[in-house]
């Protein structure tokens, strides 16, 4: 069978997809788009590609000889940048977020609707191996039936809003923290089976930086959200509180049990909890569960990517849509449902906590 031809379009941020994709027996790297030239001539040399498949300009490799085209540009180029490429006949893996705003969402499930092809957003962290593992529990009815869950991303990235040196902007400067939520919504939501239908917030205002006007620097915005099940939940974001280690932390409660992991991360786990009332009791108390990052199953080439193993299942599910013509699972609509309750939630905080409609494409 013959190889799928790859691109990727800013190598900076897609490192990890270069590697996982580069694994992949299917596919074949076979050009490259960057503005920086000393990047693309670097990277460019992995791959042994030539010249004229290293490419600066986006209008130029968009239309080349390619079968899949990776986005892992700045979050603002990601919706014309995704448009683009599905117009063009590619299919498209494009890291998360879809865009910042709901005309942009809208706009890469039309263009996918229209042209047929794969869409699938690069939220990892729904792959992550505990996330697998407990997406089989919730199916088995071991939790009964879930009502309410959290999440949280507090990662301190404020050298990366603006260049500490010479405190030049940098892109992820103008993003509120709550427009960046795929890493808490997407497993969330993947393990409720659910969608957001409404959205509020609240923001804690900019104490740690008052002189910054820029949404980046946000000290923390909650979003709280109803679902199309009348279930509820919570998600905490900042991007400039001191948190260290990061914390990337899920709890879900339902009418047997509660499972949650652990807020520290060392050596690619945590220890998590996990009740039920049907073999555990008040007394005993909640039962320590490792939370493992890494698929200890998984072959050996599934470390090339990142972030565990979880980088190595999600092209393996991107690759199959593709060769089976079938809809990917995070595809244009799903990576949406990750994406815009942030969107309206921040909208709700603008206008004082207020609640909104989540616009609905499915």
């Amino acid at each position: 069978m013959k190889k799928l031809q790859v691109g990727f379009v800013g190598l900076r941020r897609g490192g990890g997809l270069v590697r996982a994709l580069a694994t992949h027996p299917r596919v074949e790297v076979a050009a490259l788009c960057d503005l920086n030239e000393d990047t693309l001539a670097t990277i460019g040399k992995d791959f042994s590609l030539p010249e004229n498949r290293l490419y600066t300009a986006f209008d130029d490799f968009v239309t080349s000889a390619l079968d899949i085209i990776v986005i892992a540009t700045p979050i603002e180029f990601h919706a014309a940048q995704a448009v683009a490429a599905l117009e063009s006949g590619k299919h498209v893996l494009c890291e998360q977020t879809v865009a910042y705003t709901l005309a942009e969402c809208e706009a890469v499930i039309r263009a996918q609707e229209r042209t047929g092809n794969v869409y699938m957003m690069a939220e990892n962290y729904c792959y992550f191996h505990y996330i697998k593992e407990w997406r089989d529990l919730v199916a088995q009815g071991t939790l009964g039936t879930l009502f309410y869950a959290e999440a949280e991303y507090v990662h301190e990235i404020a050298d990366l809003l603006r260049d500490p040196d010479t405190g030049t902007p940098k892109w992820r400067l103008p993003r509120a923290p709550i427009w960046y939520c795929a890493h808490t919504l997407g497993p969330v939501l993947t393990l409720m089976d659910d969608r957001i239908v409404r959205a509020t917030g609240a923001s804690a205002g900019r104490n740690m930086h008052p002189e910054e006007k820029d949404l980046g620097h946000l000290d923390m915005e909650v979003g709280l959200f109803q679902t199309e099940k009348g279930n509820v939940v919570k998600i905490l974001r900042s991007q400039v509180a001191h948190r260290h280690p990061h914390s990337v932390y899920y709890s879900l409660y339902g009418t047997k049990g509660f499972i949650e992991n652990g807020r520290h991360i060392e050596d690619r786990a945590s220890t998590g909890r996990y009740f039920n009332v049907d073999t555990m009791s008040k007394q005993t108390g909640a039962e320590e569960i490792d939370c493992l990052l890494v698929d200890p199953n998984a072959p050996p080439e599934a470390m090339h990517g990142g972030h565990g193993t979880s980088e190595y299942f999600m092209v393996q599910d991107f690759i199959s849509a593709i060769d089976n013509q079938t809809k990917a699972p995070i595809d244009a609509v799903r990576a949406v449902e990750f994406t815009a309750p942030g969107i309206v939630a921040h909208d709700a905080v603008m206008q004082g906590g207020v609640w909104l409609d989540v616009p609905q494409y499915r």
